[in-house]
């Protein structure tokens, strides 16, 4: 599978600070969100894309491991780390009397570094019973594996569900609505030889949203006319637009609160906070020109 570069991806520099990094994944995450571009396919492929770099680029373990070996330092879906044979470690006869530390230290070259990689994005299958037994081992193992599955905010907010394959075995993970990033979710039974599948969930960031705590910041560009004479314009929600009321005489940078609006959390949901960005025309019609040279003089009278 031919993979792309992830700094080409975001557009940056292999130099590119953190800010760099986050101030080009926000602008391309603007401009290829599935909201802005509906029933757009490539738009969405795009927008993911865009998140797995992120993913990467903005870990600086993750981005070191990348620099050092590309895409090959990031696990593929269905190479794992693992806890060893019924969870207990790996001994010397497991692998025909050869030391395992040996082994630890393949594994670590193989796969990365523990639970490192995701889901999207692509990538190989590895057997863990083909390799064992490639090994001298010829025994199931019971492996409890590890590994990271990357929803969007708003897959995280609304609860989804996610396609993974583990030892070429289809896996349907429900993702609970309201999902956190770092939250673990164990898939009993369904590793190799009847070990447990453990996720961790990696919210990607939105290029609409910023979440701290359980309320949400979003931004909305209101008009000069607006703004001063009141009005109303539209907003985003993680549940759909709504219509906002502008009082007259509102200034740019004011913050207007949604209640109930954010994420959802166990004593009820959070407000969304929304940032006006005052907007002046760039140009200006003869009338238009004409009326704000009138609306100067009446305030310089």
């Amino acid at each position: 599978m031919a993979y792309k570069d992830y700094y080409d991806v975001l557009g940056v520099t292999r130099s590119a600070s953190e800010g760099d990094i986050k101030s080009a994944y926000r602008k391309l995450a603007k401009q290829y969100h599935p909201d802005k571009n509906p029933g757009d396919d490539k738009a969405a492929g795009r927008f993911k894309e865009i998140g797995e770099a992120y993913a990467v680029l903005s870990d600086a373990e993750k981005r070191k491991l990348y620099d050092q070996y590309g895409h090959a330092g990031q696990v593929p879906p269905g190479a794992w780390s693992g806890a060893g044979p019924a969870g207990g470690g790996f001994s010397s006869a497991d692998f025909g009397g050869v030391d395992a530390s040996q082994f630890s230290d393949f594994f670590q070259g193989l796969f990365g570094q523990q639970g490192r990689g995701g889901f999207r994005g692509g990538g190989g299958q590895v057997n863990l019973d083909d390799l064992m037994s490639g090994m001298g081992g010829g025994r199931r193992f019971v492996q409890n594996v590890e590994g990271e599955l990357q929803v969007t905010l708003q897959e995280a907010f609304s609860g989804s569900e996610e396609v993974i394959q583990v030892e070429g075995k289809r896996l349907t993970v429900r993702i609970p609505a309201g999902t956190r990033d770092g939250a673990r979710l164990r898939l009993a039974g369904q590793g190799p030889g009847g070990g447990d599948v453990l996720l961790t969930i990696r919210v990607l960031e939105d290029g609409k949203f910023d979440l701290e705590g359980n309320d949400l910041t979003t931004s909305v560009d209101v008009p000069v006319d607006v703004a001063a004479l009141g009005g109303s314009v539209r907003v985003p929600t993680m549940k759909g637009d709504v219509t906002l009321n502008i009082p007259q005489g509102t200034s740019g940078g004011r913050r207007m609160r949604l209640k109930g609006q954010g994420w959802p959390g166990k004593s009820g949901a959070g407000d969304l906070y929304v940032k006006l960005n005052l907007v002046l025309p760039t140009q200006l019609s003869a009338e238009e020109k004409q009326l704000y040279e009138q609306l100067r003089s009446l305030r310089q009278a």
